[in-house]
């Protein structure tokens, strides 16, 4: 018995490591999470900019800033809208995509991509599990999110 709640555990963390390289996950609120290791990117989707329309100007957050799952990150401001940009794990902010004070609009053209937001050590990964895979994102949308 003991062997077998041991390989349990041991499938569990082989899971949940799988898991963490299985790079992109999606929000209900339509932010993207990369996760590369212990570090993860912060974007806003394709269906999210299109909603926004042309953006022209990100609000970036500060290095070092540590972050809790849920806790908003910065703002995209449309010329229709501003959105607030939500982080979906928790972390500390290591990297910014500075290019987008100059080119916001690379959101637009390279949403999930080029026009990542922050780039953030992993803290916490225990929200990981409340997130969606490509496939469970695009039935999202197809049922009218």
């Amino acid at each position: 018995m003991a062997l077998r709640l041991g390989s349990r555990i041991c499938l569990r963390q082989l899971y949940n490591a799988q898991r963490r390289c299985l790079s992109m996950y999606y929000t209900e609120s339509h932010e993207w999470v990369k996760v590369d290791g212990d570090k993860f990117r912060i974007g806003i989707t394709d269906h999210a900019q299109a909603a926004l329309g042309d953006v022209v100007f990100v609000e970036l957050p500060e290095l070092d800033t540590e972050l809790d799952a849920g806790e908003e990150i910065g703002t995209v401001e449309s010329v229709k809208a501003v959105g607030d940009v939500g982080c979906p794990l928790g972390g500390i902010v290591q990297a910014v995509n500075e290019q987008l004070l100059d080119k916001p609009g690379i959101v637009n053209s390279s949403p999930e991509d080029e026009g990542w937001i922050a780039e953030l050590e992993l803290t916490d990964s225990s929200a990981l599990e409340d997130l969606m895979d490509k496939d469970a994102y695009e039935k999202f949308l197809a049922d009218g999110a």
